[in-house]
């Protein structure tokens, strides 16, 4: 069913378009040989280019265009073997050359799509306009002096590539799951680690409302620069609302770019909307254009990892896993990099359950994650082979996991040093049975006049009497054997 909002005239009808910038994982900057890590003392990763200084001409990062071209592929999208850089101009203390390089009119990355999955089991196709490469600008500091503001241009410089949707999506729910398969692939591409909260990932949400069936679309506004999911799923709510409200009183929606106040939950103006006029594009005379050979594209093609999809695709198939489970064991590549070596050669059904169960609960208990687990994947498969070979039963195995992530010790040690084996012996589990069964003579009788319930009282009391290391099939058989004679 469409996502709709209730006004006083009526049912509306949301749309909204994301422009992401993500930033790119290189060593160097887009156009200078500056450091592009993250953090570092203020004004520290910055050379004279990145500071605008008069005679410096911009050299492209050659790995910055191949991340772009790998985001393409990932997002299925047109690689476009011309494309050019232009010069976007504004002004603001910590844009030092009074211009942002960017590319307007031949972007480096055509249309593609992201196919989405949404919570009720169904799934979207989210339209890519376009991807092109930028730079990032400084950052003015205002919190440092109560009447100065201070720039630190570490990040003035830094690759950037803005990805443009179209305006298909029709509620928060479908943008907060655009962005996350997008940072999905982005993270298996491995060409931004999608990091919103260090400003690595960030958000332009453009949302306008129409009545549903209306043809065209009404004025947007947009929302800059939102750091997280959840805030771009609120900050639609809330714009829609203020959106829908102006117009049902009779008013206009003005173009604008506006801020999202996540603690009061609303919007606020920021300036009047900028057309592309505004910004006086117009192509970097100090860069040629940029032509690549396709030979390069397919190289980098050929080079790419398993993508998400694809990937749960084949572990539904592999390994016998729900759509459910597979996507939730791709949902990080580690976390399927690591469910495949536990799984390979082993019970994958219980590998399955296991990691989706005691594993990841353990880990959320101790607040780590899977790239910091204490307990490797093959040390994860040890323990199920254990279970596996009846060396343990699934509740000792589970006392075992808490150790192994405690002490970081394996589970076969931990098993020998606390004596936990099962008891396999036959002899002895059906010694111990004999003795359970002499003591409750009454019960017996009970059981054999049909009180079948009893056989759980007769299963409890052994497992206690041997202190929990019988094997339950093992029990199960001999106490169904003994109590026919």
């Amino acid at each position: 069913m469409s996502y709709r909002i209730t006004g006083n005239t009526g049912e509306w009808e949301i749309v909204v378009g994301l422009e992401v910038h993500a930033q790119v994982i290189s060593n160097a900057k887009l156009f200078s040989g500056a450091s592009a890590s993250y953090g570092g003392e203020p004004n520290t990763h910055v050379s004279l280019i990145d500071a605008g200084f008069p005679g410096m001409l911009p050299v492209l990062n050659r790995e910055c265009v191949a991340q772009a071209v790998r985001t393409g592929l990932g997002l299925n999208a047109q690689i476009n073997l011309f494309s050019r850089f232009d010069r976007k101009n504004y002004f603001y203390a910590d844009l030092p050359t009074g211009y942002q390089i960017s590319q307007f009119a031949h972007p480096i990355v055509g249309e593609g799509k992201v196919l989405v999955d949404l919570a009720d089991g169904s799934t979207r196709e989210i339209g890519v306009t376009r991807l092109h490469l930028e730079q990032d600008a400084g950052k003015s500091v205002h919190d440092q002096d109560p009447t100065r503001s201070f720039i630190d241009l570490n990040r003035a410089g830094v690759a950037l590539m803005e990805i443009v949707s179209e305006p298909d999506i029709r509620s928060p729910e479908e943008a907060g799951a655009y962005l996350r398969k997008l940072r999905q692939i982005l993270r298996y591409i491995g060409t931004c680690d999608g990091n919103m909260e260090e400003g690595s990932m960030r958000a332009d949400v453009n949302v306008s409302v129409r009545k549903p069936g209306e043809e065209g679309y009404r004025t947007r506004c947009e929302i800059k620069n939102v750091n997280s999911i959840r805030y771009v799923m609120q900050s639609i709510e809330v714009e829609a609302q203020r959106q829908i409200e102006i117009w049902e009183s009779g008013g206009e929606v003005d173009q604008e770019t506006r801020l999202f106040d996540h603690v009061r939950s609303e919007t606020r103006s920021l300036r009047s909307k900028e057309d592309a006029h505004d910004y006086r594009y117009f192509p970097d005379p100090d860069l040629l254009p940029l032509v690549i050979e396709q030979s390069w594209v397919d190289e980098l093609k050929a080079a790419l990892p398993e993508l998400p999809e694809a990937k749960r695709e084949r572990l539904e198939q592999d390994y016998g896993v729900s759509r459910y489970e597979a996507s939730v064991l791709t949902a990080e590549q580690a976390v399927a990099d690591f469910y495949e070596t536990v799984a390979k050669g082993a019970d994958a059904r219980l590998a399955t359950n296991w990691m989706l169960g005691d594993f990841f609960a353990a880990l959320n208990r101790t607040g780590r994650s899977i790239e910091d687990s204490p307990v490797s994947a093959e040390g994860l498969r040890e323990l199920l082979a254990l279970i596996s070979d009846s060396t343990i039963n699934g509740k000792i195995a589970k006392e075992v996991l808490e150790d192994m992530v405690e002490t970081g010790e394996s589970a076969s040690a931990i098993v020998e040093r606390k004596g936990l084996r099962q008891v396999t012996d036959t002899g002895a589990i059906e010694t111990s049975i004999r003795e359970i069964l002499a003591a409750n003579t009454d019960k017996v009788a009970e059981y054999k006049s049909g009180k079948d319930k009893l056989f759980g009282f007769f299963v409890g009391q052994t497992m206690k009497a041997m202190k929990g290391k019988g094997n339950p099939a093992l029990v199960n058989e001999m106490l169904k054997k003994l109590l026919s004679e």
